[in-house]
């Protein structure tokens, strides 16, 4: 989802239109990254939160001609995500998990990932 949908959306559920949806939209994002900029934590239950971590300058390597290079200091924003969230997010992953194992058996612990290796080997050894 990008901005323009969020957007969409929001004049859609409230019933305002797009052009006032994104004014609140856009007043909400100013007033989190003003916040970030002062060194606060924005948080909002039930999603998450944001900080600035702070990372210091350290020396670099230019990966092309080997060259040390002097990388400095940056502030970063980090992002992590409520428990509500991340329960919401595991609801709709936990039932898929369960149809795809044998009745009986515990869910597979397999990933997409361990099931792509699986496929790309047509001998079926390793």
């Amino acid at each position: 989802m990008n901005k323009s949908e969020l957007i969409a959306a929001l004049s859609t559920a409230d019933g305002v239109s797009e052009k006032k949806a994104a004014q609140v939209l856009d007043l909400i994002l100013d007033e989190m990254t003003e916040a970030l900029k002062r060194g606060e934590r924005v948080e909002i239950r039930g999603f998450g939160s944001l900080i600035v971590k702070q990372y210091p300058a350290y020396q670099g390597r230019n990966p092309r001609s080997r060259e040390t290079i002097s990388v400095e200091g940056k502030r970063l924003p980090h992002f992590k995500a409520g428990k509500e969230l991340r329960a919401r997010i595991n609801e709709r992953i936990q039932p898929e998990r369960e149809r795809a194992s044998e009745p009986g058996q515990p869910p597979s612990t397999e990933t997409d990932s361990d099931r792509k290796m699986d496929s790309d080997d047509p001998s079926g050894t390793d």
